[in-house]
This record gives structure tokens, sequence and C-alpha cells, in this order.
């Protein structure tokens, strides 16, 4: 029986011993006799076996007879699905702790400690953990960009995206998949954290995401670009028309008209220019904003916003703008152009009188 099962003569008496199997009888030499039913019960047993049943489920599949293969076939799923999930945390972690080359087995400690702090509960040791990651035992960038996409402790956030700006390359090419995620709020949490990054990639990933479905992640995506400056064009350009309709609908208008002054006031290259106007970058960003006062449908609060918005635009385009609003028909337009006049006319007289530094 052992030669043609394939299966020890100790199982085949181990079998016996639980009842899943019961010899017809024995020979006159004392050796176990198997009928052809028992041979097919035995593949039975290794059949269900295969499917990782234990031997008490395999007993109770054989005979009982009001046993439902289905419901046992859906709790084997579920528990080979927990397995699974279990043994590719723990490879996940395995990568994570390789990925941190530690030099001998306290860094490998240190690191364990660390990432298990950062899937605590407590939002104190969560950021503790973003914080302690230093140079000599960082912790794993793709560790940092999954707790990164999904923290929602602001304090804990902020920690993760500084540490995650500190990782290089590595961790930007992480988020940008996480730019392309299916959940809105993964998507702004991976503009948040491309935001802490100074580089060209991240301004290009940050360009993306103004093509964003959700409004607001396409606001914090200008602002971003925004605050980068002339500098980085031509993608912060292109932030321009969001960040004037923020200013429009009254949605942070003043970070929306900060990011404009500082397109219009850094230094641009020649390329800028041609993307705006022949004037340079601050005559064009005016001359979008006028040409948004001149919409009849505009509300006053909105024109006044747009008024307010031109204020630190440098150029001529700027002052005649400013000149004909300060006769606008309505009159809180009209004093706050005026008096941005008035300040500019004051900051003129004082860098001729004395120089920029005066």
């Amino acid at each position: 029986m052992a030669r043609r099962s394939g299966i020890s003569a100790r199982m085949l008496r181990h079998y016996e011993k639980l009842g899943l199997v019961r010899p017809m009888g024995r020979t006159e030499s004392g050796y176990r006799a198997y009928s052809d039913e028992d041979i097919r019960r035995i593949f039975h047993i290794e059949s269900l076996r295969s499917l990782g049943l234990s031997l008490r489920e395999v007993g109770a599949a054989l005979d009982d007879p009001g046993f439902t293969p289905s419901e046992l076939i859906d709790d084997l799923i579920r528990r080979t699905r927990e397995r699974i999930a279990a043994e590719t945390e723990l490879l996940t972690r395995l990568r994570r702790i390789d990925a941190a080359e530690p030099a001998g087995w306290e860094d490998v400690l240190r690191v364990v400690a660390l990432l298990q702090a950062l899937g605590s509960e407590s939002a104190g040791r969560r950021q503790h953990a973003a914080l302690a990651s230093s140079e000599k035992v960082p912790l794993p960038v793709e560790a940092l960009v999954e707790a990164a996409l999904s923290e929602t402790d602001p304090n804990v956030a902020g920690a993760l995206r500084w540490a995650l700006a500190r990782s290089g390359g590595r961790g930007l090419a992480l988020l940008a998949d996480g730019l392309g995620s299916p959940s809105a709020e993964v998507r702004d949490r991976a503009v948040r954290c491309v935001s802490e990054f100074p580089d060209d990639a991240a301004t290009a990933l940050l360009h993306d995401a103004l093509d964003d479905p959700e409004i607001a992640i396409r606001r914090r995506a200008a602002l971003a670009l925004g605050a980068r400056g002339a500098q980085a064009v031509p993608e912060a350009s292109d932030a321009i028309p969001t960040l004037i309709d923020m200013i429009v609908e009254g949605v942070d208008d003043a970070a929306a008209a900060d990011a404009l002054t500082t397109l219009a006031t850094s230094p641009a290259p020649p390329a800028a220019a041609a993307r705006t106007t022949d004037s340079g970058p601050a005559d064009g960003i005016a001359a979008r904003l006028v040409e948004q006062l001149a919409r009849a449908t505009l509300d006053p609060s909105a024109r006044r916003r747009l008024t307010e918005a031109l204020a630190d635009i440098p150029g001529d385009t700027t002052s005649r703008a400013l000149a004909d609003l300060a006769r606008d028909e309505d009159r809180a337009v009209a004093l706050t152009a005026t008096y941005i006049l008035r300040l500019r006319d004051a900051r003129r007289r004082k860098e001729r009188d004395g120089g920029p530094g005066a």
C-alpha cells in the first residue's frame, strides 16, 4: 500500500489511529490488507490535505453526511488570504529593513522599533518615529511614503513630509504613484509631500497635478508652483489661471495673490517672457488680472480682491490698470486702487532717494 500510494507506512498507521482509514483486515502474516475502496479513500485524504485542511476537517468532510463543501472552501479561502496577507506584510517589513542597509543587529533592531512606532495608534509615537529618522539609520523610504499618504494627523503628516524631503529622488518616485491614486485624499497628501521637494522633477509632478479632477488638488498644486517663482517655468506659469480663479472665488485668495506676486517678481529665464508677454511675467500677470476685472458678470467683492492682487505686481501695465481703477464706478474698488497707487509711489520715491536698501 505504501508503495502504490506514495504514503509512508508510518503515516498510514497514523491515519488508521485517527480513524480516517480502516483496513479491511489483516493477512495471515499480520500485514494490514486494504481494499480498492480504502485506496480511493486514502487518495481522497491526500487531496483534501493538499487544500490545507487539517486531518480533523478531512475526517469530517469524508464521514459527515451533512457536510457542505462550500462552507469549508469559503473558510479555506479566508484563512489562505489571511496567511498571504501576513506573509506579505512580513516580506514588506524585511525588504524595508534591508533597504535601510543596517550595519549590524543594533541597526536592525532600531529600524524595527521605528517601523513599529510608525504604525502605532499613538500620533505622538508616529511623529517621533518620523523625526527620529536620521542619516545614520534612516527609516525606509517606502515606509515613509506609505505613512505620509495615509496619515490624517496634521502634526504627524508634517513630520513625515519633512522626513521625506530628506530622502531624495527615491521618495519622489514613489510619491508619483500616489498622484495617480483613485483616492482624492491620497492624491492631495501626495501633492503636499511633493511640494516639499525643491527640484525640477517635483515641479513637473506638481504641473501634472494641475489637471487633477479635484479642484482642491488643482488649487494646492497651483499654490505650490506659484511659490516656486518664475524660475519654474513653464510649469509655474501654467498655474496662473487657477491662481486667478482662486482670487475670483475667494478661496485662499491671499495665498493665491502672494503666489502671483512671487511669479511676477522672481527672476525669470528668457523663455518665461514668451509665455506671458514680451515685457515679462509681471506685465503678463497684470494683463490677466485686468482681463478678469473687465468681466461684466463679476461681483463687486471679486473685483476688489482682484484689485488688491495687483498691489505688489510691478510694471507699467499694473500702474495703468490701477490708475483706471482709481476712477472706477465702484467706490470700494476706486479707493483700494488709489491707496495702492499711493503706496507704490511712496515706495518708488524711497528707492530713488535712498536706493533699494533704504
